[in-house]
């Protein structure tokens, strides 16, 4: 990328989210971030008492103090930065986000836990106005993750946790009622600690991959509170000589990109939002592997051939270890567990991977039988994309593929899905909501918009 077309895109970018009024967000818009933190609350008060992982996140969190700020699913409030922590450990310990599958990325995860912080911490915040610094903060990773021509990977990182600090940050800056300036400031001070080594895709016994969210949506908080107090940032974090994609991208960028349609096109209205809880990448086997449930008994397979993209690899390599995984996290990336789980109990929920189920000897027994097969001409476009073959002790063979799983924006999940899920997730939490206080909630939060503060309502 030429520097001299890139000039100033940093600055651009800025003056797009401090300056974009709430009233030109499109009511979708509005609508589709309702139901993103509609969502990820849920998901996040879920974790609190599924995920043992998160529970040292939220034992540090206290450890810091009282404050205005909630811990969800908890009893307990603290200071921004640490609800920020907190909060973010939840958002993706259960790997049921919503998730942009044109990157693949998780905008949201650590962006709503930092935006929440903020508004309770410092000022009521409406309920339009939180909206918009959801939609505009998701818009932001999400043309970012859009805008790079060398993935992330290249260089050793992991993108989702990198691309969507810069959304935090963005969501972040719009609470604060930041200028562009202080935007850059903030945005600068991320890049000094924004980091997601991939190497926590390569050890099994790691639940860091489960967390990873905690560290970004903190960062968010704490950038913006200093570029509050006047720390002096770089005027270029993003497309300076040494900047973000300098470092993470080798300079491979399309700057066009970044910006055609800006403020006309919304990325938060072309969401997935999950049906089952696990890796993105394996709903459309999961899907497979439910329908031809329906034709045959798992008793009656012999091997079961997965196939997928590149992106899969990391959902299906190495095999021995994917067949057996030893965390609830590395199961929910496990191509041949997720799969042999739905044929052998005909579901893949929260249950599904709590530790007496990575034991299950029928469901290993299956998983045993997997193998995966790399669909080479499938692209970007295809990277949810999935198909199950498998053959019966008999010799027949059955298949079935399913190029757009449930929960995308061509298949969504309608707003009664979306609710049920919300109080399933709340009532599994430390401090759970009886099913009727969790549906009224849920009505308030996809009511947002005409609600004067927002954190209250969302902390209920």
């Amino acid at each position: 990328m030429n520097q001299a077309q890139s000039a100033g895109l940093s600055l651009r970018l800025a003056e797009f989210v401090t300056r974009t009024p709430t009233e030109a967000l499109p009511g979708s818009a509005l609508d589709a971030a309702a139901r993103v933190v509609l969502d990820a609350t849920g998901v996040m008060r879920a974790a609190s008492a599924l995920a043992p992982e998160v529970l040292p996140f939220i034992d540090l969190a206290r450890d810091g103090g009282a404050g205005a700020a909630s811990i969800l699913g908890t009893a307990h409030a603290t200071r921004a930065p640490l609800a920020a922590l907190a909060n973010g450990a939840m958002a993706h310990a259960l790997d049921y986000e919503d998730a942009f599958d044109g990157a693949p990325l998780h905008p949201n995860a650590s962006l709503v836990p930092a935006a929440l912080a903020l508004a309770q911490a410092h000022r009521p915040v409406h309920g339009r106005e939180f909206l918009a610094a959801i939609a505009i903060g998701c818009e932001v990773s999400c043309r970012i993750a859009l805008s790079l021509r060398q993935r992330l990977e290249v260089g050793g990182w992991y993108p989702p946790p990198i691309l969507g600090a810069f959304g935090a940050v963005a969501g972040a800056a719009r609470i604060a009622g930041f200028s562009p300036r202080q935007l850059l400031d903030a945005w600068s001070m991320l890049l000094l600690q924004n980091s997601c080594a991939g190497e926590i895709k390569h050890d099994r016994d790691t639940v860091i991959r489960a967390v990873r969210e905690a560290f970004p949506a903190q960062v968010a908080v704490q950038a913006a509170q200093l570029a509050r107090r006047g720390v002096r940032g770089f005027d270029a974090p993003l497309e300076g000589r040494d900047g973000f994609f300098r470092l993470f991208a080798s300079n491979h960028y399309d700057a066009h990109g970044l910006f055609e349609g800006l403020g006309q096109r919304w990325h938060i209205e072309r969401l997935s939002f999950k049906p089952w809880p696990s890796c993105r990448g394996t709903h459309a086997a999961i899907e497979c592997a439910l329908r031809l449930r329906e034709q045959v008994s798992a008793r009656e397979i012999r091997e079961i051939r997965i196939e997928g993209g590149v992106v899969h690899r990391m959902l299906a390599e190495p095999l021995e270890a994917k067949r057996r995984p030893q965390t609830a996290i590395d199961a929910k990336f496990s191509l041949p567990f997720t799969v042999a789980t739905a044929f052998v109990t005909g579901r893949v929920d929260l249950d599904s991977f709590a530790v007496p189920a990575l034991g299950h000897g029928d469901v290993l027994s299956i998983a045993q039988r997997c193998s995966f097969a790399l669909r080479e001409e499938w692209d970007p476009d295809n990277a949810v994309s999935g198909a199950v073959q498998i053959t019966l002790v008999d010799g027949r063979v059955l298949r079935h593929e399913v190029p757009d799983p449930l929960g995308s924006p061509g298949r969504p999940l309608d707003a009664s899905a979306l609710i049920a899920k919300f109080v399933d997730c709340a009532g599994r939490a430390q401090q759970p909501l009886a099913a009727k206080q969790a549906t009224v909630l849920a009505g308030r939060i996809l009511s947002l918009a005409d609600e004067p503060d927002s954190g209250a309502v969302i902390a209920t």
